[in-house]
């Protein structure tokens, strides 16, 4: 055995507790077919500013799920990530207005990470997410990778994990992390996802 032993542990005040499960898909999985939202589209962001990736990253994630990875990051280290060649960011577009992600990292040679994914409020339980999830595989898998992975949390969207194993990854490994509290550090607002309680 490795790792924590059994019991509960105490998570110190201006913490957050989650745990992380890690799923990985080696062959491209059927789709699900699902129409694009009236008036939507999806499109491929290049060279994306770092101001606009940030709020696009903070309206799918942060506000409610509590997503800081790249909001704790210099607008110069975000750049260097989002605006490699080899991170291929793509949106989908509602008249106008980016209200979905998705964010595919072929940096590791023969794999790529669904890194960001995910759609806005105003987008929850409609298609966008089936359409987004039917536009990821073919392009991860494009390439000629031989593994495709992505992970989520317990902070996540409750119906997250699911989706995933619907869409054809296999769970692989847990963790559980413990990280300071975006909302405390003013990374997000305070109102941030009121599911998890704020303990300061």
């Amino acid at each position: 055995m490795t790792g924590l032993a059994d019991g509960l542990y105490t998570v110190p005040p201006g913490r957050v507790a989650a745990v992380v499960t890690h799923l990985e898909m080696r062959a491209p999985a059927p789709l699900r077919p699902a129409p694009l939202p009236e008036g939507a589209a999806i499109r491929r962001v290049e060279q994306p500013d770092t101001v606009w990736y940030r709020d696009l990253f903070t309206r799918v994630g942060g506000q409610d799920w509590l997503w800081f990875s790249r909001l704790v990051m210099s607008h110069a280290e975000l750049a260097v990530i989002i605006q490699d060649p080899q991170v291929h960011l793509y949106v989908l577009d509602i008249a106008g207005t980016s209200e979905g992600m998705l964010e595919l990292d072929f940096r590791q040679p023969g794999a790529c990470e669904l890194a960001f994914f995910g759609v806005s409020a105003a987008m929850t339980g409609t298609t966008a997410g089936r359409c987004l999830m039917n536009h990821a595989i073919p392009a991860a898998f494009a390439p000629g990778i031989g593994r495709f992975h992505v992970h989520t949390c317990t902070l996540d969207h409750p119906r997250a994990l699911e989706f995933y194993r619907r869409s054809g990854f296999a769970p692989t490994r847990r963790e559980v992390e413990i990280v300071p509290d975006p909302r405390l550090a003013g990374q997000l607002p305070r109102d941030a996802a009121p599911h998890v309680p704020l303990l300061d």
